[in-house]
């Protein structure tokens, strides 16, 4: 059985973040992290390293460095470094098959600043075979939190609540490992569940001696049917999580980077897609990716 999280560190800022929170869901879960640094030999010295360094020596230093940051932050944690000779893709991968979540760092909010085509994230997301969490540089604990009156220490903030844990639904195509990762998600925090589900219209036609589509109040409500039963097994196995429903109309897209505005964390998820530059992982989850701040959890399904 799976029993520890896996996290890639490079010394950036976001890579940072996400190590952090890697081991704040190591402890929620009552597991080990694994911190990754992967690091690849040029024929010239890299840029980014220093002129009295090798590019190993620099790689073990900034390992060293994450590490200790980590250990001072949650001294009880178990923690395993791994300094890895490879690709950054290929490292991450590889160990991301090994662990119950993979937790990467994301450079920044929308356009090119965001997750362009090509970066470490993105494919690793579109080839992982496991969830993948993708944090914000800036990203800390108290994020995670309800906002706290002034004069709240640090160490008080893991006691005020969690925000929500946000999850887009498609009801055509239900997944259990995206709903059971939301549910689970959402109790390890003692969080709410807020459900996320947007539909268009069909097109409007009457077909010959056919059932005519509902349309308006009746569709809506149709709609809000198909959430409940599609949500109704994992509410009578998860109980003690509080559930709501926001369902509408429009762009899934648009509905979730709404509802991110006001969580802890936001959970898409992931089919395998192939095309002629590899894989990708789909409309919805790329605009989210982009356009959310919060952490974004990719959850591969059939």
């Amino acid at each position: 059985m799976l029993r520890h999280i896996t996290t890639g560190i490079d010394g950036s800022a976001e890579s940072l973040a996400a190590a952090h929170w890697a081991a704040r869901e190591a402890v929620r879960r009552g597991v080990a992290l694994n911190v990754v640094h992967a690091w690849t030999p040029h024929p010239h010295p890299a840029p980014y390293v220093p002129a009295d360094r090798s590019e190993r020596g620099w790689a073990e230093e900034t390992l060293d460095t994450a590490l200790g940051g980590i250990r001072a932050a949650h001294p009880g944690l178990r923690i395993v470094e791994r300094l890895v000779r490879d690709s950054a893709v290929d490292a991450l991968l590889a160990a991301g098959e090994e662990a119950e979540l993979l937790v990467l760092g994301s450079r920044g909010l929308g356009g090119v600043a965001g997750f362009i085509t090509g970066s470490v994230s993105q494919r690793v997301i579109a080839r992982s075979a496991r969830p993948v969490v993708l944090v914000r540089a800036g990203d800390s604990s108290a994020d995670e939190h309800l906002s706290v009156s002034d004069g709240v220490a640090p160490d008080e903030i893991p006691e005020t609540p969690y925000r929500d844990v946000v999850l887009g639904l498609d009801t055509r195509h239900p997944c259990d490992e995206l709903i059971d990762f939301a549910f689970t998600s959402a109790r390890r925090r003692n969080a709410a569940l807020h459900v996320i589900h947007a539909f268009s219209a069909p097109p409007f036609h009457v077909a010959d001696g056919g059932p005519v589509p509902p349309t308006g109040p009746e569709l809506l409500a149709a709609q809000e049917h198909s959430v409940v039963a599609a949500l109704r097994r994992w509410c009578e196995k998860y109980p003690e999580v509080r559930v709501t429903e926001t369902v509408s109309e429009g762009r899934a897209a648009t509905a979730m980077v709404r509802a991110s505005s006001g969580a802890s964390l936001v959970v898409v998820g992931r089919r395998p897609r192939d095309s002629r530059l590899g894989p990708h992982i789909g409309a919805v989850t790329h605009a989210v990716l982009h356009h959310v701040g919060c952490p974004v959890a990719v959850v591969p399904h059939d």
